[in-house]
């Protein structure tokens, strides 16, 4: 498997090499997964948290591998989720539930009219003959049949008038449906926040660490747009924001060799030439970047790194981590010469600290508002998200989803939850995270079996 390949069934890795695979068709997450044949995990583990595994028809993003295939067809992720689309069949929607009734209810009501007036016929000395037809007839005439005209005509309408206000509808029932709506479980990457990271906050000299950032990027820029992994366009463009430029950084310190991003490591290093001098900039995890670094930059003066400094540094790191944000080292040296082997070991040490980043995916615009809205008409909003879990929380929290009373879950926790018990207590949750389609499906049915019409919303909700 190498970039831009589909993966052809589910795979287990014996080699991999910065492999990054798109399983946004699978999770609903759009960042790729960065996999590693390295790693060994439990059967118990979810899905999206199956690193050392490649799935069927995701898409290889970045890197390569070699992989045993273990599952094809059918019995793939893939083809598990096309025997449920298969299998389930839709439930009646409202309108189709009162229709019904009404037809019923006409019905018995018919026939008991119809059967009275033939037994009163009788008693009246009219031919059994005569009574039956006139008791036909009048079951013929109490048939409404201009009702499914009129139900057509007045959902047509409210098709037409949301059409006007930019919603198109594919199915005329569907408006009905909507409108009886009491849960709605939505997708966050791309419905809930914006699809696209950025950076929030961050702790030392800022100009200087996105300077850095910037450099130790393999971002691209045409037309004055980033393009390239998420994380790291998040970056550049906020270094775009304070004047700084990636192609202008470039131009004065030429980038001239690397040390390509490895899960790990965990680290990217790239190298620039400075005049007669090399810059060296790192950027990666924290816990493993601080044990690289003997110095620290602060207010443009240079010294030694102490233990209290990293007390210091651990913590701004925490604080950001428990906003549910991605944090990034960033660190640097100069040096007059460069070793002949250019590798991890020779190259990412003795470094300078120069601070963090803080990044997110934000919420979109009006959705606060939106959530506020339904929650004012009585309608309960449910996050649903192949994400993590911390990340998850933070966005419900901010965005009035998760309350004080409100419960969060994973997929891998709902899996040792019985269906029975997951309906009883199904109005407790709020948030489910690192869940697979499997699970969406039972979520959904859970909450339908409290009597209450359930609406799914995204961008990969099927």
């Amino acid at each position: 498997m190498k970039h831009g390949n589909y993966v052809p069934a589910d795979c287990r890795l014996i080699e991999s090499f910065n492999l990054k695979i798109d399983e946004s068709i699978l999770t609903g997450e759009t960042v790729p997964a960065s996999k590693n044949a390295e790693i060994q995990l439990t059967s118990s583990v979810s899905e999206a948290d199956m690193l050392n595994m490649a799935f069927a028809t995701t898409i290889v993003t970045g890197g390569h591998a070699k992989a045993v295939v273990t599952k094809t067809g059918m019995e793939t992720r893939v083809g598990s989720i096309a025997k449920i689309i298969i299998t389930d069949e839709a439930p009646q929607t409202p309108i189709q539930k009162k229709l019904e009734e009404v037809g019923k209810t006409l019905g018995i009501v018919c026939l008991i009219i119809c059967f009275s007036i033939f037994i009163i016929g009788i008693f009246k000395n009219i031919s059994i003959k005569e009574m039956f037809m006139t008791s036909i007839g009048l079951a013929v005439a109490a048939i409404p049949e201009g009702l499914p005209a009129i139900v057509t005509i007045m959902l047509s309408i409210g098709v037409t008038k949301m059409a006007k206000k930019n919603a198109i509808i594919r199915k005329l029932a569907a408006v009905e449906t909507l409108g009886s709506s009491s849960i709605i479980c939505s997708d966050k990457t791309g419905t809930l926040t914006q699809n696209k990271m950025q950076v929030v906050e961050s702790y030392g000299d800022t100009a200087f660490v996105l300077e850095l950032g910037t450099m130790c990027t393999d971002c691209e820029i045409s037309e004055m747009k980033v393009t390239g992994d998420p994380t790291e366009v998040a970056i550049v463009n906020k270094a775009l924001e304070y004047g700084i430029s990636k192609e202008r950084l470039y131009s004065n310190m030429e980038r001239i060799n690397e040390i390509p991003f490895d899960s790990d490591r965990k680290l990217m290093t790239t190298i620039h030439k400075i005049g007669n001098k090399y810059r060296i900039i790192t950027k990666g995890a924290l816990d493993i970047l601080l044990n690289r670094c003997v110095k620290i930059y602060q207010e443009g003066d240079i010294r030694a790194v102490t233990e209290a400094d990293k007390k210091t540094i651990l913590s701004k790191n925490a604080n950001m981590a428990d906003k549910a944000l991605r944090v990034l080292g960033v660190a640097y040296t100069d040096v007059e010469n460069l070793p002949k082997n250019i590798d991890s070991e020779n190259i990412e040490n003795n470094l300078t600290f120069v601070g963090l980043i803080g990044m997110i995916d934000p919420p979109r615009e009006g959705v606060k508002e939106a959530i506020r809205t339904c929650k004012n008409a009585g309608i309960k909003t449910v996050m649903i998200t192949g994400d993590h879990i911390a990340t998850a929380k933070a966005i419900a929290r901010e965005l009035g989803i998760l309350g004080a009373n409100s419960l969060a879950i994973t997929g891998q926790e709902l899996d040792k939850i019985p269906q029975n018990i997951l309906e009883r207590d199904i109005m407790k949750y709020s948030v489910f995270a690192r869940v697979s389609p499997e699970h969406k499906v039972r979520i959904v049915k859970a909450f339908r079996s409290t009597g209450k019409v359930v609406a799914m919303t995204g961008d990969r909700s099927k």
